[in-house]
């Protein structure tokens, strides 16, 4: 997730990762597209060295771009415009580099950090690029029914069904109504972060005699146990400064997915069912299992929306350990301590769906999306190549890309953490994109977020969730 926002870190890549908002720069707009266009026509073609000489690293489907050589698209210009910049960038870059590489076209890409301005402005304007990539779904439905997109055609949506673990999920977020009403699939995702994840110390779960739960039922009754024995299961905090409560939307997405079917989720983050829902209030009280008990949770219910959530993993590495349990999304490593080694230090295991309910593996998480904006052979041609194992592996191996694709080889990726979380993805049943994410701002960085902060202040779940739907009552 790319978006602009007040609370910026880093990806175990160190790449920039961002909470996501929906609330666009105010800077001109008019000034600063104009300037962005001109960096983007005035992109120098990618050409630069490949990164992995071609056919030498046995981990990589180079047999993929066999079908690229056979293409010349010499001369041709494909312009791509995206939220990706500095290491992003690059990485980028150098997948993009192999197919132009075989093709002879001229890639330019370029990044922006106000990408959801300019990309409007861009279409509006009859000025778009062949491509855009979308850092999530919203934008692009929007774009869609303006008539801004051009659809991928049947042959795509085939292609990601049978290709892409949970296909279905990834159609249903890359499908949209057009301009004209009838929908068709505009967006193939490439590139997904994954949020789906409990953190642990291995050392701690040894000593104590826990093994990592598989299923929902397990990880409550692990969280009793580790009650039972006199510790603390769980670090939860949900400051962010003017968006704390953002990791509490986190939580209530994540068990709504496991507590209910994916189309009553959609409904709710459309509020075709309103937020006051008693299905959508068990989610938050289910939510609140976890963080309203003072013994389940470090510093008891009183820390918990106060404590930054940069700040909330820490008691893992705490000697004694203030807790042994902590739910957030891949890039959280950043904020443990300096020196921590991943899969020996720490760990993570897929937070659990409920054997009892046959809601299969459901994960949540985010991605970006490329759209065609202006038609060409090159542009389809690139969609192409994106499809390819090829042109995942490249990026995976330098880590920072997780995919759902099937055909990929999981030994590319960069180390044992990223392949892990690749394979939450391969065995995924259900995808579904950070509901909060698609909501109205006014609520998804708004009402809700406060809303989690009251629930774990005092407020019932009936009383925040009716106080939230009155807000999303009140935008219509």
């Amino acid at each position: 997730m790319m978006h602009t926002s007040k609370d910026s870190f880093r990806t175990l890549d160190n790449s920039r990762h961002t909470r996501p908002r929906r609330v666009l720069n105010r800077r001109t707009a008019l000034a600063f597209g104009s300037v962005v266009l001109s960096v983007m026509l005035a992109a120098p073609a990618i050409a630069q060295e490949l990164k992995f000489p071609i056919g030498e690293d046995p981990r990589f489907n180079w047999d993929d771009l066999q079908k690229f050589d056979a293409m010349d698209l010499s001369g041709q210009e494909i312009t791509v415009l995206g939220p990706w910049l500095g290491a992003d960038r690059d990485l980028a870059e150098s997948m993009l580099a192999y197919f132009e590489n075989a093709t002879g076209a001229d890639v330019a890409y370029a990044g922006s950090d106000s990408f959801e301005q300019q990309i409007v402005i861009d279409i509006q304007a009859g000025s778009p690029p062949n491509l855009a990539v979308f850092p999530q779904p919203g934008l692009a439905a929007d774009q869609a029914s303006k008539g801004g997109l051009v659809p991928l055609g049947d042959e795509t949506r085939a292609w990601v069904l049978d290709n892409y673990a949970a296909g279905q999920s990834w159609v249903d977020l890359g499908t949209y109504a057009g301009a004209d009403g009838t929908d068709a699939l505009y967006g193939f995702f490439y590139k997904v972060d994954l949020k789906s994840l409990v953190w642990y110390v291995p050392e701690n779960f040894e000593d104590a005699g826990y093994e990592v739960p598989s299923t929902m039922e397990e990880l409550i009754a692990l969280s009793e146990q580790i009650v039972a024995d006199g510790e603390t299961p769980w670090c939860i905090g949900l400051g962010s400064g003017d968006a704390t409560g953002w990791p509490a939307t986190d939580w209530v997405e994540d068990l709504m997915l496991r507590t209910q079917t994916p189309d009553v989720y959609d409904a709710w983050v459309t509020n075709e069912i309103p937020f006051d829902d008693p299905r959508v209030v068990e989610a938050i009280e289910l939510f609140g299992t976890f963080a309203k008990n003072d013994a389940w949770v470090d510093g008891g219910v009183a820390s918990v929306g106060v404590t930054d959530f940069r700040d909330s993993p820490q008691g893992l590495f705490d000697v004694p350990a203030r807790c042994y349990l902590h739910r957030q999304a891949s890039f959280i490593p950043s904020f443990f301590p300096d020196g921590t080694e991943l899969g020996t230090d720490v760990d993570f295991f897929y937070f659990p769906s409920f054997a009892e309910k046959d809601l299969g593996n459901p994960v949540l998480g985010a991605g970006t999306l490329w759209a065609i904006t202006q038609d060409s052979e090159g542009a389809r041609a690139l969609l192409e190549y994106l499809k390819t194992p090829l042109a995942n592996e490249i990026w995976m191996a330098q880590t920072g890309l997780l995919t759902p694709h099937k055909g990929v080889n999981i030994d590319a990726y960069a180390n044992d953490t990223l392949r892990k979380q690749g394979e939450i993805l391969l065995n995924a049943t259900t995808f579904r994109f950070d509901g909060s994410d698609l909501m109205p701002g006014a609520i998804g960085a708004g009402a809700f977020w406060t809303g989690m902060v009251d629930y774990v202040s005092g407020s019932s779940a009936e009383e925040v969730a009716a106080a939230i739907q009155r807000s999303w009552d009140a935008l219509k």
